[in-house]
């Protein structure tokens, strides 16, 4: 059976509003997520999972400001400020979102040498989640993403999974971005690798995505 997978991409307390690291309008996707989630086969979700000191954050870096880029290991890197730290309020789902749904919840940013904006590798590609072997056993041929941010962790996941040979869809009206000008170039990037950007709710209906009987 190939199966279509939503894949909710941290949906978390510092990302939304009043958060660490707060989307614009980020609370506002919460229930549009909640009302699609029983129209896929079966629901995954990332979570950003920091230990303490992670060296993607600016308090790590004493004389870097807030949104510096320095270059970390080799690889360029945002300096944000201290965010989902494991074990805290910041770190949790918001509480308004249905994630018992969620089959399966993979951590990310778990090492505190390297960032990770995917929900599938960290960002140097050299370690996994687990995610990509899970969709492969679940025979997930179609993935549909969204969460927070649209043009960070969602766009990097969707590059991912596009890559690796998954049928791609980005739910547009089911993200938020940080930079909407930014949002506009990932859109462009994610076309050119052949990911579907999603527009609107009732689009899912011509792409097949169907309301899940129960029982």
């Amino acid at each position: 059976m190939n199966k279509k997978a939503l894949l909710v991409v941290d949906l978390q307390n510092d990302f939304l509003e009043g958060g660490a690291l707060a989307v614009n309008n980020s609370n506002a996707i919460v229930p549009i997520i909640n009302q699609i989630q029983d129209k896929f086969d079966l629901v995954v979700a990332s979570q950003d999972w920091h230990p303490q000191g992670h060296e993607s954050f600016a308090s790590a870096h004493p004389g870097k400001k807030l949104f510096d880029k320095i270059d970390l290991h080799g690889i360029t890197q945002v300096l944000w400020p201290d965010h989902c730290v494991q074990n805290t309020k910041g770190a949790e789902f918001s509480s308004l979102w249905q994630s018992e749904k969620a089959s399966c919840i993979f951590r990310k940013g778990t090492l505190s040498s390297v960032d990770s904006y995917s929900a599938f590798f960290d960002n140097d590609h050299l370690n996994t989640s687990g995610l990509l072997g899970y969709l492969k056993e679940q025979q997930v041929s179609e993935l549909y993403l969204c969460g927070l941010a649209a043009e960070f962790c969602v766009f990097y996941s969707a590059k991912d999974a596009v890559r690796n040979g998954i049928k791609t869809f980005f739910l547009d009206f089911a993200t938020a971005p940080i930079n909407k000008q930014a949002l506009e170039q990932a859109h462009k990037e994610l076309h050119d690798l052949g990911v579907v950007v999603v527009k609107q709710i009732s689009d899912l209906d011509a792409l097949g995505v169907a309301k899940k009987s129960k029982g």
